[in-house]
């Protein structure tokens, strides 16, 4: 039971000190998109330990797990894991599969709220905006709302919206709209909206769990840095800037009081001062480094095995 009990507290060290060591870190601003592949992979290592380590546990209580698991492999690989059956186990692996049921189900709870609400929001378009004669149903289509507030949001789906109320229309002058429509079509094209669905769900299901919540916090903040960057190599910082400004400027973000939208200044301020990239090596090494975090759960769960075979 020595493995299963490893992989847990690995994965506790990981959901506590992986927050703060990556908070220390000088270059999240820098590479959103690196960032953002480095969250991922401290999250699915986390995860991971939590999946091997119930996985062992099960085969330490149940013979038929044992069976399944250790099926191919050698009498010498099952005896250097020592797997001892206990009520530990058992309880160690319900658990651990309890919190997977948990996990899915909270999952499934935020996609079918985003679902519910990109309905109805589709339902509303249909009515305020309706199709114009000759116009086909599924077409990309730019779709222009009577606002009073300056705004824009893309709608995903099969057929993706880019929505602009015409408050944003007046406001937003020369390429500035395009950079905005950059902007929305970055998420899109990376699929943000799943980051930021499993980051929720996660956090929502495990809110004590410190890396569950720095995870959704930071997807919130990256994906938007991201998909500025996106949008400002298309069309130049200084016009997606503007286009931040133009489409914020009454919403009360660039006053003393915090909002919900609090981090557009800091958006501005890094789209007009721009800080400068890691060298091309220095992002290689990040990326390679960080898609090595899961990598070391498997190293534990594997090496007895790997050694009684030597």
């Amino acid at each position: 039971m020595m493995v299963p009990a490893a992989l847990l507290l690995l994965g506790a060290l990981a959901a506590v000190l992986a927050p703060r060591l990556l908070a220390r870190t000088d270059w999240q601003d820098r590479e959103p998109v690196v960032a953002l592949w480095a969250w991922q992979c401290v999250v699915v290592a986390v995860l991971l330990c939590c999946a091997l380590s119930m996985t062992l546990s099960a085969a330490a209580a149940w013979q038929a797990v044992r069976g399944h698991v250790f099926a191919p492999a050698p009498t010498g690989v099952v005896d250097a894991y020592a797997l001892t059956g206990g009520p530990w186990a058992a309880a160690t692996a319900v658990a651990l599969a309890l919190g997977g049921v948990w996990s899915a189900t909270m999952l499934a709870r935020e996609i079918v709220r985003a679902r519910t609400g990109r309905r109805r929001q589709r339902s509303e378009l249909a009515l305020r905006a309706p199709l114009l004669p000759g116009e086909e149903p599924n077409s990309e289509r730019l779709v222009v709302l009577e606002g009073e507030r300056p705004d824009a949001w893309w709608l995903p789906g099969a057929v993706p919206r880019l929505v602009v109320t015409t408050a944003a229309l007046r406001r937003l002058k020369g390429q500035q709209l395009d950079a905005v429509l950059a902007h929305e079509q970055g998420h899109a094209r990376a699929r943000h909206d799943w980051l930021l669905y499993s980051s929720a769900a996660l956090a929502t299901g495990f809110p004590q769990v410190p890396v569950f919540a720095a995870f959704r916090d930071e997807m919130h903040r990256l994906v938007e840095l991201a998909a500025d960057d996106m949008a400002s190599r298309r069309f130049g910082r200084l016009t997606t800037a503007l286009a931040l400004v133009e489409l914020n400027e009454d919403s009360g973000v660039f006053g003393p009081c915090p909002t919900p939208r609090s981090h557009v200044p800091q958006r501005v301020q890094r789209l007009l001062t721009p800080p400068d990239r890691l060298p091309p090596t220095r992002r290689l090494r990040l990326t390679a480094a960080a898609a090595l975090v899961p990598v070391i759960p498997v190293l534990v769960a594997f090496g007895p095995g790997l050694r009684a075979l030597g």
